[in-house]
């Protein structure tokens, strides 16, 4: 349960919708605990946070994000204030540019960014050297500046 956070960041940041967030949080810790009798319980988070980046990618793929962020997603109340309705613009711009990312560089950056796991639990979390963990989150955050700069013009 002290992973709940982490892993309610992880699963927003893939679906960009709280109540569907919450709903694969408590689908992961169902699952898990119907595989408690075989659990190591010692690397269960990393297990947690698996089973929460798979279920969020089959979320993914059976819905539409673009359906759901036009559908949750709109300009301030109050056109008449510049600065949120930039704020709005540029977070928008972002979450296009982190839904455009290959889903290799996409569970790098939301685990480096909302997880509490450090880059070799990561690592160990995706197969991958921790080396790989920095590299691959370093160009998901480059290729989301290029992204938003770009769109800004």
């Amino acid at each position: 349960m002290r992973h709940e956070r982490g892993l309610y960041n992880v699963a927003y940041r893939y679906v960009w919708n709280a109540d569907d967030a919450r709903d694969l949080v408590h689908d992961a810790f169902v699952r898990l605990w119907g595989k408690r009798a075989h659990l190591d319980w010692e690397r269960a988070s990393g297990l947690a946070y698996r089973t929460v980046l798979g279920l969020a990618a089959n979320r993914r793929r059976t819905s539409s994000l673009r359906r759901i962020l036009g559908a949750t997603v709109t300009a301030p109340a109050q056109p008449a204030i510049d600065d949120q309705l930039d704020d709005a613009r540029r977070d928008d711009a972002v979450r296009r540019a982190i839904d455009r990312l290959p889903e290799r560089l996409r569970r790098v950056l939301v685990l480096c960014t909302f997880s509490d796991l450090d880059h070799a639990a990561i690592g160990a979390l995706l197969e991958i050297p921790a080396g790989t963990v920095g590299s691959r989150r370093t160009e998901a955050v480059t290729k989301i500046r290029d992204a938003v700069a770009q769109e800004r013009g």
